[in-house]
Order: C-alpha cells, then structure tokens, then sequence
C-alpha cells in the first residue's frame, strides 16, 4: 500500500491485516479501524526515524530500483527528522547494494554513512543481506562504529531488541558471497540470548529486523516461527519493525503487529521515497507517521 488520495482509500483490507484493539490509520490519515480511540492530547515519550533497504550503490538503475537517488531521498528524510528534532534514528537493513569487490563495496558504505552520520549521534544499524553480501559483518560494522549485529538498548522506558538475521543454515555468517538471501536464519546463540534479553526488559519492547518474522515466503527467516515463539511467551512485544521485501504490508500473529516497511530504493523521483516517524505516547499508544510511499499506522495498547 502507498498514500492514497479520499477517493482511492479502501477499508477492506487483506486477510492478512487482522487487528483486535487497535487502530489503523492509512496513508492520508484515515481510519478503518477506530475500534480503540487514539487519544491526540497524550504527550510523546519518544520520536525515532525510521528508514530501510536504501541499496545505495554508484551505478544505474535496474528495473524499479534506482540506486544512486538514495542519496537524495536520504537528504530528504534527514530535512524532516532534524524538523522533528528525533534523537535515536534506526536503518533496518541493506543500506548499501552489494559491489563486486570490497573496495568499491567500503566506498559506497563511506558515502552513504557521511550523509547519515548528520541525522544524530544516537543511531542502529540492522544488518541485511546485501550489507555483509561482499563485506564481512565486521567490516560493515567497524566503518559504521558499531561492534555488536545483535543487541538492545533501553530510550525513555521502551526497550529496543536489534535482531541479526544474516546466518546460513549452517549457522555460517554472511559474508563474501557465501550465502543465498534466501537462507536466513536466526541461530541457537542468538536465540537464547534473545530469550534471555526479553526475561530482562523493563519496558514495552519494539524490535528491529531486517528479513522479516512473520511467513512471507522467500523474504522470511527460516526459523520464524521458534523467533515468533520466544517474542509472544515474553508478553512484553508491542510491535515488530522490519524491512526486506520493499512494501508496505502489515500481519498481526498472537496480537503482535510485524510492520515491513516500505524500501527507499523503489522507483525513480521524490514521490517514490519512503521513510518513516515511529511516535511512542506516554499511554502507550503507537503512531507510524509515514512519508511519501510508507503507509501511516497506529496501534492502541491493549487493555
């Protein structure tokens, strides 16, 4: 789904959207769905960027991908978030397009990380398959000044779990064209310490993916369904946020919303762009304010 205008917006939404307690607000800022009231005084406790699968790459386009006006939409995105003064910005994934050598794969990773090192100081990487496709994780890692592919970090009371996806079967990373972006799994370390990370978390927690969670076919982790497992046991799960296969497209599993957000790299000229605000109100309320091509949402805590 993108924007649509008053005379286009549908409410018989697709089987796979089923929403219980909530409210879904589309693109222009209808809504479907106003079973929960979404109360508009409640202050903010928290504004983070959103943006995924920007595949900047130095070469032409090929069919809908239009590789080097990333920079542009990025330039864009950065105009609205410093507008919104937002502190903590996230990336979910194929920041770059792969390259046939490391060098010219280190070279389109240093020019797309000048322009979003600008956003803020406090930024997330999630790694996707193009990422570590030529790159080894470390090496994607160390030009971004990270260490860690998978992690958590707490801001304003909502814990935020970074998932790491980019494993083979075999539980071999990625890296150096030794995969298939079809073969991603989560492997048994990483579980348990996911696990482990969500017994700890305080807070409502939101977590961050590249491939997604929910069954999608290709573009699914291999082994979503014990990660989707692990994510309702704890309870504490308001919201998936992933990426990956370049629309917009929204499942609820066990009253759990897993959000795939719309790809950066779609389609040529501004109005193909597709970046997002995630709003979480001190009631607990969600608000996805999408731009461009990325549909709008927001989802009431349940009673």
């Amino acid at each position: 789904m993108s924007h649509l205008d008053g005379s286009r917006v549908m409410c018989g939404l697709s089987r796979r959207i089923f929403l219980q307690g909530t409210t879904l607000i589309l693109g222009n800022g209808l809504s479907c769905a106003a079973r929960a009231g979404v109360d508009e005084q409640a202050k903010v406790r928290l504004r983070l960027g959103l943006v995924t699968d920007m595949h900047h790459a130095d070469k032409a386009a090929v069919g809908t991908r239009y590789y080097r006006e990333t920079l542009s939409k990025l330039q864009e995105a950065a105009a609205q978030f410093k507008k919104e003064k937002l502190e903590t910005v996230v990336e979910l994934g194929d920041f770059v397009d792969a390259a046939e050598s490391v060098e010219k794969e280190l070279g389109y990773l240093e020019t797309i990380e000048a322009e979003f090192s600008h956003l803020c100081d406090d930024r997330h990487y999630v790694l996707g398959n193009h990422c570590v496709d030529t790159l080894t994780k470390d090496e994607f890692l160390r030009a971004v000044g990270k260490t860690e592919s998978y992690y958590s970090f707490d801001r304003s009371g909502v814990h935020f779990i970074v998932l790491d996806s980019c494993f083979r079967s075999d539980g071999k990373p990625y890296g150096r064209k030794n995969s298939q972006w079809t073969d991603a799994n989560i492997p048994e370390a990483e579980l348990k310490w996911l696990e482990s990370d969500l017994m700890q978390a305080a807070g409502p927690v939101i977590v961050l993916a590249h491939q997604r969670l929910d069954p999608s076919g290709n573009y699914e982790v291999r082994n979503s369904a014990a990660v989707r497992e692990i994510l309702q046991k704890s309870g504490k799960v308001r919201l998936v946020l992933q990426g990956h296969s370049h629309k917009n497209d929204l499942t609820e599993i066990e009253q759990i919303p897993y959000c795939t957000l719309a790809a950066m790299i779609e389609g040529g000229g501004e109005e193909n762009n597709g970046y997002s605000i995630l709003e979480i109100l001190e009631n607990e309320t969600l608000r996805l304010q999408g731009f461009r091509r990325q549909t709008s949402y927001n989802w009431a805590k349940r009673s």
